[in-house]
């Protein structure tokens, strides 16, 4: 017949690639679309949650919405609870699991809480939620009505696509570099996809290989500070990729390039227990999925992150993360010249964490120098923002040790750090133009079972580890170490293990000098440390280590 392509060309064409595979239907007879499909809708709540008038994001308690929803509730004062409900994808699950199920009451609570979201938020009406129209809920609301769009071609839905379309155009709102920008691109691409709009096409897919060059470096690092927020990008980058595919069109090479690159900058900043090193706005909970690594155990990124372990695949390998390079932005904290060490199966040094976007007191303060281990300038003022410098780098198979400078205080501070591996220590020399004092944040594991004469031992169970200080140049004993926990005035010995959660932890407070020698030993609550000149040496459970403090403020 005229116009019809034969059956065996057609199939000879999809096994070619030339036609993508049609929709497949599920059992129920519903077709299943690219658009509904996919991993990009999250698991709470369910539909059948959502029949029964209940709502539960973030693991907070459900929230009952009733028949007629009142779209400008915020129970939690919570802006990412906020995010989730103005998003819409939990109306998207409806019409997911409408496809896969055939239940038409679903897609019908899908359409009647759609269409009275459309007709209850207009941009800049009086009933509008004062959050509906931000950028980020945008993004992520327009892949969720465009999967209802395949199901319900009525004009309110196609007019509401059009200025979620119109407000994702706009160069005013998009967040270039930024995870926010790849979800607004994604969102454009659906809606230029499912219409045959080309320019909204070409514009989407323009920003999107160009946004992913400005966020994720050419060692795959991610800009954003903060390696929780790498896996999103990654999973994100899944999404985009696939819908690229389904409209039909070519993945740019230098995205696809970042992408593939983004796994080996996870994978190096995931401690030998298989969670991410909580840096940034990064809970101490995540967990990525095995991605492939390098073979390298140490490994330096420009964008300002050293992550070393002894071995890979070891859950009793040490681990540390050293943080220099650009000054704090987007998901950051002040946190340079920050370390962390984990050895012997056990987090020993970590960070205070993330809680959450709201600006409580609390929040501010998980990302100020306070909350990470650090050199602070006595009675000077933090200049934020300023980047620091890696000056020297050592890397042995054995033992490694960096030197990182910068002027954070307005004076010079410098911090080197060794780290020995199989007879586990790590040693950090501070050395500032003025008096400072160090901050080492505890594993809330952890527990002080003694403290003096500058040294701090701490216990898991039966298992033992010190921290001890010596002054310099004498190579004393640097007493006087305060061990702070649970405070609120002002607040310091918390950690935030997970969102929305905080407990208390031992932070050690190290009297001030110009020149502190820091050694943690793993292992023992009794290392002998012995000192000749430039030369410590450090009596491990496994044997002596030796190091020297060089005159320039290092170590080797």
């Amino acid at each position: 017949m005229r116009g019809r392509t034969p059956l065996l060309g057609l199939l000879a064409l999809l096994l070619l690639g030339v036609l993508a595979p049609l929709p497949a239907r599920a059992a129920s007879g519903v077709l299943r679309t690219p658009e509904c499909q996919g991993d990009w809708l999250p698991a709470t709540p369910t539909s059948p949650d959502i029949m029964n008038g209940k709502l539960s994001f973030l693991d907070l308690p459900a929230v009952s919405i009733g028949k007629q929803v009142d779209w400008r509730m915020d129970p939690y004062k919570n802006r990412s609870w906020e995010m989730m409900f103005q998003s819409l994808r939990w109306v998207g699950r409806l019409v997911a699991d409408y496809e896969s199920t055939g239940r038409d009451d679903y897609l019908s609570r899908a359409t009647e809480l759609a269409r009275d979201w459309v007709a209850r938020n207009p941009p800049g009406g009086r009933t509008t939620s004062p959050y509906a129209w931000s950028e980020h809920p945008i993004a992520l609301r327009a892949p969720a009505l465009v999967c209802l769009s395949r199901h319900v071609p009525d004009r309110w839905l196609k007019d509401s696509l059009a200025v979620h379309a119109k407000m994702l155009s706009d160069p005013r709102h998009y967040d270039a570099g930024h995870n926010h920008g790849l979800d607004q691109d994604i969102g454009l691409l659906r809606i230029g996809c499912r219409y045959r709009q080309k320019s909204w096409q070409r514009l989407a897919l323009t920003r999107m290989a160009r946004s992913a060059k400005l966020d994720i470096d050419s060692e795959g690092s991610l800009r954003e500070q903060a390696p929780r927020y790498a896996l999103y990008v990654y999973d994100r980058l899944r999404v985009a990729v696939d819908t690229i595919g389904d409209c039909g069109l070519p993945v740019p090479a230098d995205l696809a390039t970042r992408w593939k690159r983004l796994p080996e900058h996870i994978s190096a900043a995931t401690q030998p227990n298989g969670y991410l090193v909580p840096i940034g706005d990064g809970p101490a909970n995540v967990q990525p999925a095995g991605f492939a690594h390098a073979d390298a155990t140490v490994q330096v990124f420009k964008a300002g992150y050293v992550f070393g372990r002894t071995a890979w695949g070891d859950p009793q390998s040490a681990y540390y993360s050293i943080r220099f390079g650009p000054g704090q932005k987007f998901h950051g904290h002040e946190d340079h010249l920050g370390v962390t060490y984990y050895a012997q199966g056990r987090s020993i040094l970590t960070e205070a964490g993330f809680v959450s976007y709201e600006g409580t007191p609390y929040r501010r303060w998980t990302q100020s120098p306070e909350a990470h281990n650090v050199p602070i300038v006595a009675g000077a003022k933090l200049r934020p923002r300023t980047a620091t410098a890696l000056t020297h780098r050592s890397i042995g198979e054995d033992r490694q040790s960096f030197t990182l400078t910068d002027r954070a205080y307005g004076v010079r501070r410098s911090r080197s750090v060794l780290v020995n591996h199989h007879d586990d220590v790590m040693a950090v020399l501070d050395t500032a133009e003025r008096p400072m004092r160090d901050l080492w944040h505890l594993d809330p594991a952890l527990t002080v079972v003694s403290s003096g004469k500058g040294k701090v031992v701490v216990a898991n169970g039966s298992w033992r580890a010190s921290l001890v200080q010596l002054s310099l140049p004498s190579c004393r004993p640097a007493g006087g170490q305060k061990i702070v926990r649970g405070r609120t005035s002002p607040y310091q010995g918390w950690v935030s293990p997970a969102y929305l959660q905080r407990v208390p932890a031992s932070v050690v407070v190290s009297p001030t000098a110009k020149a502190l020698l820091t050694i943690v030993v793993p292992g023992t609550d009794d290392p002998r440390v012995t000192c000749s000149g430039h030369t410590v040496i450090v009596h491990a459970p496994g044997g002596p280590v030796t190091l020297r403090t060089t005159s320039s403020g290092g170590l080797a």
